[in-house]
Formats: structure tokens, sequence, C-alpha cells
């Protein structure tokens, strides 16, 4: 008898600290620095930086919300040559998304206020979508991009831009041999992702960053389209265990293979493209995060 209880006394401990510790590690923001090979890449980007964030979801209870507060001191900190976001900047329970919105357009002021430029995508909360099957709303979509124009974020929708570094910053809308194609997908759920549209007018041959929403979109793109390609909603899982990539939190809520995954992902789309999952900001139902922190991923871009 003694044992089964020390043994559940053991038991009741460990899961004591795992639930403290997940309540204290998603306002620990872990900096990941990797290296991005693009395929001619123009000379005047090798070693640029560009950052990497998503999945904020402001407006689950107790949100993270100073998390992404200080995500946007930091970004402005290291100071990159662009930032993207990647979608789900709401979360799909809220009651007054007017104040949500207003809450992200707050939170990340100081980087919106900095002159660093940043670009968008939207994700399936963002069209209030808490399902692939709920209905999405359209209007709602429209109202979380025009908030994020409103502070001079750019959001790209099955659409890409060329940015061209000049004395005077970064140039967009103007291409050149020195542009890096920057290609953002609609959201997969609300089934608006289209690679054909996305990747229209981007020459063959040209240096290109891809960023989606949902690394579904990824298994859609052809061969050699993207070469490095950036996505969220996992979550990277949000409670891992050490040691099985496989298990999480996310992974045994969901049946598809993607739910928890991140950081660079083989074996997983078209030859010649590379993925690379952001674990994101925010939660998904529960307000937890172990193993799994909050993360900026820097990369450094290389030429091939």
């Amino acid at each position: 008898m003694k044992i089964v209880k020390r043994l559940l006394l053991i038991l009741g401990a460990l899961i004591a600290v795992l639930l403290v510790w997940g309540l204290v590690e998603p306002y620990f923001v872990n900096l990941e620095e990797e290296e991005a090979v693009v395929p001619n890449l123009p000379e005047a980007w090798e070693n640029e930086k560009i950052a990497v964030i998503g999945d904020f979801q402001i407006g689950m209870w107790m949100d993270n919300a100073s998390t992404v507060e200080q995500m946007a001191e930091k970004l402005v900190e290291l100071n990159p040559s662009a930032v993207l976001f990647l979608g789900d900047y709401i979360y799909h329970s809220v009651d007054n998304h007017a104040k949500e919105r207003q809450r992200v357009k707050e939170l990340i002021e100081p980087l919106t206020d900095s002159d660093i430029p940043v670009f968008a995508v939207l994700g399936n909360h963002d069209y209030g979508m808490a399902s692939q099957t709920a209905d999405p709303n359209e209007e709602l979509a429209q109202e979380m991009k025009s908030a994020l124009q409103e502070i001079g974020i750019t959001v790209l929708h099955n659409e890409a831009v060329p940015l061209t570094l000049t004395d005077g910053g970064l140039e967009q809308e103007n291409p050149s041999p020195e542009s890096l194609y920057l290609v953002g997908l609609g959201a997969a759920w609300p089934e608006n992702a289209d690679p054909s549209a996305a990747f229209n007018g981007v020459p063959d041959s040209a240096a290109r960053f891809v960023m989606m929403h949902n690394p579904e979109t990824f298994g859609t793109l052809p061969a050699d389209s993207a070469p490095v390609s950036v996505a969220g909603h996992t979550h990277g899982g949000q409670m891992r265990v050490p040691g099985t990539p496989e298990w999480s939190y996310t992974a045994l809520l969901n049946e598809k293979e993607d739910d928890h995954m991140y950081g660079w992902i083989d074996d997983y789309g078209a030859t010649g493209n590379h993925l690379y999952i952001n674990p994101g900001v925010g939660f998904s139902i529960l307000p937890l995060r172990i193993n799994c922190p909050p993360e900026i991923t820097l990369f450094t871009l290389k030429s091939a």
C-alpha cells in the first residue's frame, strides 16, 4: 500500500510540475535562428534576415497577449529586412471581434511604428473557422485584413510581391533582377489557397520566399516552386513529449499527419520544396505549452 501511495504522490507531483510549467512556458520567447537557402538569390539579399511569427489567437481565455507585445519589441531590436505574420490573429470564440482586432493592433504597435516592413496572410480563425467543416465568414476575414492594412501591414492573398533592397529601404512592386519575390497564399480551410494565382507573374528563375498559414497548402505546390516556405497553424503540437516528435497534444486531438509538425519538415511536399513550420504564440483550447515555447524564427538568407 505504501508503495502505491508513494507512486501516486510522485505522479501527482509530476503532473503538478507539468501544469505549472505549462502555464509559465508561454511567456518565454524562443529565438530560433535558421539558414534559408534560396536558389538564384540576388547578391543584395545575401545574409539578409527575415523574421517569422504567427498564431496569436487573441481572444482565447488566458491568451498570452503580453507575449505578442514582447515579440513585437524583440523584432524591433532584431531589425530584420522584413517580418512575416502567418495568420490566426484572433480566436474563434470571441464575442467582440472589433475589440480583439483593436487589441492585436495595440500589441504589435512597437513593430508597426518602426520602419520594418511587415507582410501577412490570413488563417482559418480569421475567417471564424473553429473546424474545417465550419462555414467561413468572409466579412470577418475582410475586417481582419483591413485592420492590418490600416497599420501599414501588407496582406497577401494568392499573390506575390517583388522585394528590392535599396539605399532608401525595402522597395515593393517594382521588379528587377535584384528582387526577391515574397509569395503569400490564401487560407486552406476556406478553400482560398490558389497556388497558380499566387505564383502568376513570378519568373521561373526568380528567387522566392513562400508564406502560408496551413501546412496542408504546402503539399499542393508544384515541384521546385517553393525552395523556402513557412507555415504556422499547428502550434508545434503545443504540448510535446520530449524525444517523441509525433506525440503531442494537438496530434492526439486530430487525425491529420501535419497537426503536430514544427521546424523543418522532410519528405513532405513535392521535390525541391522545403517547409519550416513556426509553432506560433497562442493556444488551441487549453492555455498551456510544454516543450514547445512561442517562437520567433529568424532566417538568414543564403544563395544555393
